[in-house]
């Protein structure tokens, strides 16, 4: 009997590393891929899945490690170079132009041209065939894409993807946007390639997912292989959650104090939601806790905080700070109600960068320090610094200009601008993001303290030990719908993943 010789990888990464400045966020990854497979990359947020597909797209460069394809190293220089060699990437964050057409968005970067003329019929003409492979022929090429909604968009980076004589063929949570009608159009399309002997490298964190359409399955965790090849069919459900939880990083966590049983009630959420993102999240958060939102990235979690604080306008519910409603998609309310927000993007949502610390810290309270029309410098001043000396913000002056400053001292000053400003409620995005390890506990404390002064806190984190480790509550956000709600000594890791991959409702 002979054996049949085992399909050679038609791309290898091997040893890749990508340090950034402070950070290592590849440590050595390998990655298989053979030609007609589809091989599923899994990990949870910050595993290092992000970084490693740039670098094989040509948006980052290694640091260490090679790319091999065919057997042969190659260097992927940049975008056009990732093409040239056949690899093409789908991203997650929708990457058209809504000034173009669909079938400009399509070609963009290889327009068809013949002795320099474009072939702007013809890239129609193509275009129409590729949105008919794709099951979406109601779109029309010659429509311009910033008509379309976020999953037609998907559906042209998709053809755009296509577009290429790809012989890999990234897509990044590419069901993220798509209802499951357009789902199964995607897998369809997905089996068609691979038969033709494309290889898919998918990205998602739906397991029911990676079940129905995944071959095999690479696990990253804090930019580490920690399990390669997997077989789908053979790897069960409980393995591929083990292998991605646990972290190289001690989490260190305050004690917090037991709650009084007449703490009042100061964030009070009824029935919120913003069409198309969430639906119907009720919620109320007493003096003195720390409420915590717990999920995926895309779960609506960040949209739910900035909804409550007025950037966003709910469709329905209601927002009630200390039993005063809040008018909807009004910032001002809010925060002359007494909310502050520290945002997930600080460096371009929160902060002011070339200004010196205490102008960011007094940027939501000016009013107090104005004279006579002018601000009180001074005053200012004498307020930032109070904070600073009582937050430690290292180093500590205040006339220095922010971005001088580290990620975690960074995000001590957006914590004393909502200190300054004496808030009721304190809603967190991703609070130490960019944050380095020792400066992780002193932030923890921090949140920890300003909630034992009487503030009501709001946590969202990709991170799911830091979620149960900080917030005395949790609430399990899955694809917009809050499915748990409970103590954070009531649930572990595990289960949190559970439910948020798998959907199931506790």
């Amino acid at each position: 009997m002979v054996t049949a010789d085992p399909p050679q990888p038609l791309l290898q990464m091997q040893g890749i590393v990508k340090v950034f400045p402070g950070a290592r966020a590849l440590d050595g990854v390998d990655l298989e891929i053979l030609p007609g497979e589809v091989h599923c990359l899994l990990g949870q947020n910050g595993a290092g899945k992000s970084t490693l597909i740039k670098v094989l797209a040509g948006a980052h460069q290694p640091t260490e490690g090679q790319i091999l394809l065919d057997g042969e190293p190659i260097t992927i220089s940049d975008p056009v170079a990732a093409l040239r060699h056949g690899v093409a990437t789908m991203y997650q964050e929708l990457d058209v132009v809504d000034g173009l057409t669909v079938a400009e968005n399509v070609y963009l970067g290889h327009e068809l041209a013949t002795l320099g003329f474009s072939q702007r019929r013809e890239a129609v003409r193509q275009t129409r065939a590729i949105l008919k492979r794709l099951g979406h022929s109601e779109i029309s090429p010659n429509h311009e894409v910033e008509r379309l909604s976020a999953a037609g968009k998907q559906v042209v980076s998709m053809a755009r993807a296509l577009s290429h004589d790809a012989r890999v063929i990234i897509m990044d949570e590419p069901s993220a946007v798509l209802d499951s009608e357009e789902v199964g159009n995607l897998f369809r399309v997905v089996k068609e390639l691979t038969k033709a002997g494309v290889a898919v490298v998918y990205i998602s964190h739906r397991l029911e997912e990676i079940r129905e359409i995944g071959d095999r399955i690479t696990v990253l965790k804090d930019g580490r292989t920690v399990a390669q090849n997997l077989p789908v069919s053979e790897t069960p459900t409980a393995k591929l959650i083990t292998l991605m939880t646990g972290r190289s990083v001690e989490y260190v966590f305050p004690d917090s104090q037991e709650l009084a049983a007449d703490a009042p009630v100061v964030l009070d959420v009824e029935g919120l939601s913003l069409r198309g993102t969430f639906e119907d999240v009720s919620l109320q958060v007493r003096a003195g806790e720390i409420v915590g939102l717990a999920g995926l990235v895309g779960a609506g979690r960040s949209e739910i905080i900035e909804t409550i604080y007025g950037a966003r306008r709910a469709t329905a519910g209601t927002v009630r700070v200390d039993s005063k409603r809040l008018r909807a998609g009004s910032v001002a309310s809010a925060v002359d109600a007494g909310i502050g927000l520290a945002p997930e993007e600080r460096k371009s949502q929160g902060l002011l960068l070339d200004e010196p610390v205490y102008r960011n810290v007094t940027l939501s309270t000016f009013a107090r320090f104005a004279r006579g029309g002018f601000l009180d410098e001074a005053a200012e001043r004498k307020a930032a610094k109070e904070q600073a000396d009582s937050l430690e913000l290292r180093p500590a002056g205040v006339d220095r200009a922010i971005r001088t400053l580290s990620g975690g001292n960074q995000q001590k000053a957006m914590l004393a601008r909502w200190l300054v400003h004496g808030c009721r409620v304190l809603l967190l995005d991703e609070p130490t993001r960019g944050v380095d390890v020792g400066a992780r506990a002193e932030i923890y404390a921090l949140i920890r303290r300003l909630a034992d002064e009487g503030a009501a806190v709001v946590v969202v984190s990709s991170e799911i030990p830091e979620v149960l480790g900080l917030a005395d509550r949790v609430l399990v956000v899955s694809e917009g719908r809050v499915v748990h709600e409970g103590p954070s000594s009531s649930i572990d890791e595990h289960q949190v993943l559970d439910m948020v991959m798998e959907g199931s409702v506790a």
